[in-house]
C-alpha cells in the first residue's frame, strides 16, 4: 500500500498511523487471520474490537493514532458507559465492563500493531509503551435456589415456555460458555446419553453431561420442534435472527429477560453467572476439582482454584456459624 508521510519520534522511529492506514490494515490483517485459520471465536472478536476502536477513533475526531490516542481508548472502555448516550453510542451499554474485557481489548490491539510492525508499516508497536491492565478476577455472586427457581418458573411463564426451561437447567448443569451454547447444534445432544459435545477455545471439543431432569426438559422443547439434525439447538425467536440459532448478545438478553420477570435483584444475572453456580455448586456438592476441569474446559487448574477458593471460604464461613466449640461457649450446643 502507498505510504503516507512519516510520523517520526525523537528516535526517529515510526509509532503512529494515520487512520485512513488503521482502516485498511485492519481489514488487511483480519483477511490474514482468516487465511491462518483462526478460530471464528478468534475472528469475531478481533473484527468487533476493532470495528469499535475505528469507531472510538472517528467519533473523537482521531485522525493520528499512537500511544496517547491508545490510551484514551483504553480509559473509554472502562468509563464510557458514564457517558450520555452510553458506551458506543447504545443507551443499553451502561455497565461497567469487567477488568479482563478491557485486557482483552489490549491483548488484540497489541497483536494488531505487532503485525503492522511485522509488515513494515511502523518501526516500533505503539503497544509496547502500554502495559496490560490488571485483570482481576470477577467475583460473580452465585444464584441461590430461592433465584433459580425464580428464574425457572418465569421460563415457564414465558412466550417460548420449553426452549427457555430447557435453556436455563442447561446453562445450569453444565456450565458452559455463552458462546458453546449459541454454537451447539441439534447433532450435538446425545439425548440417550445425557451429554452434549461443546466446541470449546481453540476448537478444542469436550463432552458435558446433564441430568434426567434436563434431559426431560430438552426432549420436551426438541420435541415440539422439526427434527434437524443440522439447526440450531437454541433458536432466536425476534430479531433479524429469527429462526437462527441464538447470538451471544441474544442470550444474554434473554436471560437478562428472565431475571427482571422473575424479580432477581441484588445480583448480577448473565449466562457466565449460571456457569459461576455450576461451578460453586458442584464443588459444594463434594464434586472432584479435576473432573471440573474437564466440565468447564479450562486448559489447566488456574481458573478452576479461583471456584475452588470460593468454595474454601464457603466451607470456612459455614465452620465458624456452626463450630461446636463456639456454641460450647456460648451455651447454644445442642
Amino acid at each position: 500500500m502507498k505510504k503516507t508521510q512519516p510520523s517520526f519520534t525523537n528516535s526517529n522511529a515510526r509509532t503512529t498511523l494515520l487512520i485512513a492506514e488503521v482502516d485498511t490494515l485492519s481489514m488487511s490483517w483480519l483477511l490474514t487471520c482468516d487465511i491462518n485459520q483462526n478460530s471464528p471465536r478468534t475472528m469475531g472478536s478481533r473484527r468487533e474490537v476493532m470495528n469499535k476502536f475505528l469507531w472510538f477513533l472517528r467519533i473523537r475526531g482521531i485522525e493520528t493514532v499512537g500511544v496517547h490516542e491508545i490510551r484514551q481508548f483504553l480509559h473509554y472502555l472502562g468509563h464510557g458507559h458514564m457517558e450520555p448516550g452510553g458506551r458506543w453510542g447504545n443507551p443499553r451499554q451502561i455497565n461497567p465492563v469487567s477488568s479482563g474485557t478491557i485486557k482483552t481489548y489490549h491483548s488484540i490491539l497489541r497483536t494488531f500493531f505487532s503485525w503492522c510492525q511485522a509488515e513494515g508499516e511502523i518501526d516500533s508497536s505503539p503497544m509496547l509503551r502500554i502495559p496490560p491492565p490488571t485483570d482481576r478476577p470477577d467475583q460473580v455472586q452465585p444464584l441461590n435456589a430461592q433465584q433459580l427457581n425464580a428464574i425457572l418458573g418465569a421460563a415457564k411463564r414465558s412466550l417460548h415456555p420449553r426452549r427457555d426451561e430447557a435453556l436455563v437447567l442447561f446453562l445450569l448443569d453444565t456450565g458452559v460458555r455463552a458462546t458453546e451454547l449459541c454454537d451447539l447444534r441439534r447433532r450435538d445432544v446425545d439425548l440417550q446419553a445425557g451429554s452434549a459435545t461443546v466446541m470449546g477455545k481453540g476448537h478444542k471439543t469436550r463432552t458435558v453431561p446433564f441430568s434426567r431432569d434436563t434431559k426431560r426438559a430438552l426432549f420436551q422443547y426438541l420435541n415440539s420442534r422439526p427434527n434437524d439434525a443440522e439447526a440450531a439447538l437454541f433458536q432466536s425467536d425476534r430479531g433479524v435472527t429469527a429462526g437462527d440459532g441464538l447470538t451471544r448478545h441474544g442470550l444474554r438478553f434473554l436471560v437478562r429477560r428472565l431475571a427482571e420477570a422473575a424479580h432477581v435483584k441484588g445480583v448480577r444475572v448473565s449466562p457466565h453467572t449460571f456457569r459461576h453456580t455450576f461451578a460453586i455448586s458442584f464443588l459444594r456438592g463434594g464434586g472432584n476439582v479435576f473432573t471440573l476441569q474437564q466440565i468447564l474446559g479450562h486448559t489447566n487448574l488456574a481458573m478452576t482454584n479461583r471456584y475452588v477458593a470460593i468454595a474454601q471460604a464457603d466451607v470456612a464461613n459455614q465452620h465458624q456459624r456452626c463450630s461446636p466449640v463456639s456454641h460450647l461457649k456460648r451455651g447454644t450446643l445442642a
